[in-house]
């Protein structure tokens, strides 16, 4: 188990999707493409956090593959409370005596990496036992209220309980906290649920650390996202509005043009270089990198794939693919995964490509299917092409030399390779391999037959 002096974070997502209807857990909801919990988890990694617990419900299983194998995982049984579900973490907790460890909402996905350094300083620096993470908003209704007594915390009020001097206070309780573990464990078992719902709620802790003259602080960010969720597809489709523009802005700041805000969702992972012009439209997802100088026009969709600079991509669909500097993708390409487009090469419209390599400044300008494909350089494709890679049972590769020509309305029936500076005729079917500088004539002899048509219309009337 993981030594104390590390530091620690417990993430709470055992909650259903119920309101969201959805058969999903609820920390699995996206938020601008990404579950709630990954945003969680990787502001935690950003603020450098070395352990992670993640407790989740039985039907939350599918959430320990966004974790990597170091993170731990405790199951809560019965849906009991915030406070319930940290006690589920007991064994990760009694791991990190001497320590301490951060609790937070995995469905909270606006917490960031300053806060959580932030609260951790003023933690440490104040030898907190306890010290939650607030917010100060112009409408805090509906959220805990934080009740100072000087720099200490004498409560957590919420809005039920809350007369008019409570609701009057604009300082709200995030839903996160630092804890010292061994406060923490000694803490647990004082919850008590005699509430309506009879739930153990990790917030009563503050009213156990008063109660035994514990020292309890609060760190009030200047992040008032933080305390934002969502309960209901409303509130997500909310969130996810923040988060575009927010991205949107940082962008702006890095020398990204957005040429207008309509219709685009950028994700927050991807990286955009600056002079780099988005049309309204695009919608570029996951870890995507787009280089310095391009240009995307609207109705593109690019997802987890790397573009080099000054490359335009143009109303088409790109799916973890790498595409090279100066090169033209589109109107209306496709890019299946594991494609790799070298530099200048043209990728033309109505053009399909599926795992292939496509050399320097080659072109397959229009209607074409090129797949399980290597594609050398200075290659010209006429249109119509097609390679049949796929027998009903194996797929195979085609492979075609550097400066080849590939006739109009050419299939290409692999496996099979065209050799350098290689020539195919138009409306040919190469089966067999074509040797370096040869000219490859695979189709019937033209037959003219004078006059026919003019008798087959006599006969027809």
């Amino acid at each position: 188990m993981p030594s104390s002096s590390k530091l620690a974070a417990l993430i709470l997502a055992a909650g259903n999707g119920k309101r969201m209807k959805s058969e999903k857990p609820k920390v699995l909801s996206e938020v601008l493409f990404k579950p709630m919990i990954c945003w969680v988890r990787d502001w935690c990694k950003k603020a450098e956090i070395d352990e992670m617990c993640v407790v989740i419900s039985p039907e939350g299983e599918q959430i320990r593959g966004l974790f990597d194998g170091t993170t731990h995982f405790a199951v809560q049984q019965e849906r009991l409370g915030t406070g319930h579900a940290v006690m589920q973490a007991k064994e990760f907790l009694e791991a990190h005596r001497g320590g301490d460890v951060l609790v937070l909402n995995g469905d909270a996905p606006f917490i960031d990496d300053e806060t959580i350094r932030g609260a951790l300083r003023l933690h440490r620096e104040q030898e907190c036992d306890v010290t939650v993470v607030t917010a100060e908003v112009d409408d805090p209704t509906g959220y805990g209220r934080i009740v100072r007594n000087q720099k200490n915390v004498a409560a957590i009020v919420e809005e039920a309980d809350a007369d008019d001097a409570a609701r009057a206070i604009r300082e709200i309780n995030s839903g996160s906290f630092w804890f010292k573990v061994d406060f923490l464990l000694e803490a647990l078992p004082k919850l008590e649920n005699d509430n309506v719902q009879g739930e153990y709620y990790l917030p009563d802790t503050v009213k156990v650390a008063v109660r035994d003259g514990r020292r309890v602080r609060a760190y009030c960010s200047p992040n008032r996202d933080i305390v934002l969720g969502a309960n209901d597809r409303k509130g997500l489709l909310k969130l996810g509005e923040i988060a575009r523009m927010r991205v949107l802005d940082t962008l702006m700041e890095q020398g990204v043009d957005i040429v207008c805000a309509d219709g685009v969702l950028i994700s927050p992972d991807a990286e955009i270089g600056p002079d780099t012009a988005i049309y309204p439209g695009v919608i570029i997802k996951g870890k995507t990198s787009i280089g310095k100088g391009c240009t995307i026009t609207g109705g593109s969709l690019i997802d987890s794939s790397v573009i080099g600079d000054g490359t335009l991509i143009n109303s088409s669909q790109i799916y973890s693919s790498r595409v090279g500097d100066g090169a033209r993708i589109g109107p209306f390409t496709q890019l299946r995964p594991d494609c790799v487009v070298a530099n200048g090469a043209k990728i033309g419209d109505f053009v399909e490509l599926k795992n292939c390599h496509i050399g320097e400044r080659t072109s397959v300008a229009h209607l074409s299917y090129i797949g399980d494909s290597d594609v050398g350089a200075r290659c010209n494709f006429g249109c119509g092409v097609a390679v049949a890679n796929y027998d009903g049972n194996r797929k195979y590769r085609t492979v075609i030399g550097d400066d080849a020509f590939v006739g109009c309305n050419n299939s290409l029936v692999a496996p099979v390779r065209i050799g350098d500076n290689a020539y195919t005729a138009s409306g040919s079917t190469i089966t067999e391999d074509v040797p370096d500088g040869a000219l490859a004539i695979a189709r019937a002899r033209q037959v003219v037959k004078p006059g026919w048509a003019q008798k087959f219309r006599i006969k027809k009337r």
